[in-house]
């Protein structure tokens, strides 16, 4: 297999912070996206400290722009709020569960710009299989 270039996709999408009895709380939020990890997107959240990511499937945030997915830490689900299309994101830890909302256009026009880099379903074209458990083997 030859060496292909990585290519990264990278903006900022508001996410609020859904909180019970209080409005949302606005959070600045980093969203990436490498061909050289052709199937994974990673959320970064900035804190005064430090910042947390969190990654997950693109398939995933895909499937979730159109209807409900997935299980367990990562959950994501389109809805209509307010007259508005919004994606719901559940996260969940040991420390707890985070229930997020993003704008859809948003979050449909950064896996777009994803798709130009690697089409869904093309990301097995990206990946080294014999590199990758080469690394793992060494690890």
């Amino acid at each position: 297999m030859h060496s292909i270039p990585t290519v990264e996709v990278d903006t900022c999408i508001e996410l609020r912070l859904l909180v019970p009895e209080r409005p949302a709380l606005p959070l600045p939020v980093s969203w990436r996206y490498r061909s050289g990890d052709p199937y994974a997107v990673t959320v970064c959240f900035h804190g005064a400290d430090e910042q947390v990511e969190w990654v997950f499937a693109r398939e995933l945030l895909a499937a979730g722009l159109d209807g409900a997915a997935g299980l367990g830490d990562v959950e994501v689900r389109a809805v209509r709020n307010g007259g508005a299309d919004v994606v719901m994101i559940s996260l969940a830890s040991p420390d707890g569960r985070a229930e997020l909302e993003a704008d859809a256009v948003e979050l449909r026009s950064f896996l777009d710009r994803t798709r130009q880099v690697v089409p869904l379903g093309g990301e097995h074209r990206y990946v080294d299989v014999d590199a990758e458990l080469e690394q793992l083997l060494a690890g």
